[in-house]
């Protein structure tokens, strides 16, 4: 598991050959707390998936610039592309379901 801030953000997330699955969440966020072992559950088990957390009272700026106006949110990125976002705490079969899937979405970078 790795913090992302926009400071580290290019490197850590877009930059990374492999799949980043951005975990937008706040310490006073109970089903955020809920998803966070499944999370890191994933992670030990995919030597491919990599689990970025994204404090969103720390980061307004990097949340705003994916769309995320509620919490608990997830958002798979692959190659530098955002391929799936899902909003509210999943259980862990459909946390697995977005990384299979392979659409490229839009999001909003300051750059």
């Amino acid at each position: 598991m790795i913090t992302v801030s926009k400071a580290n953000f290019d490197k850590d997330v877009l930059q990374s050959d492999k799949t980043i699955i951005l975990d937008f969440s706040a310490e006073w966020c109970g089903p955020c707390r809920a998803v966070a072992p499944v999370l890191d559950e994933i992670e030990s088990e995919n030597d491919d998936v990599v689990i970025a957390k994204v404090d969103v009272d720390e980061n307004p700026d990097l949340a705003a610039s994916f769309g995320v106006m509620s919490i608990p949110a997830l958002a798979v990125i692959k190659n530098g592309k955002l391929t799936n976002m899902s909003v509210g705490a999943l259980p862990k079969e459909d946390i697995l379901r977005l990384l299979s899937d392979t659409d490229t979405l839009d999001f909003k970078s300051d750059d």
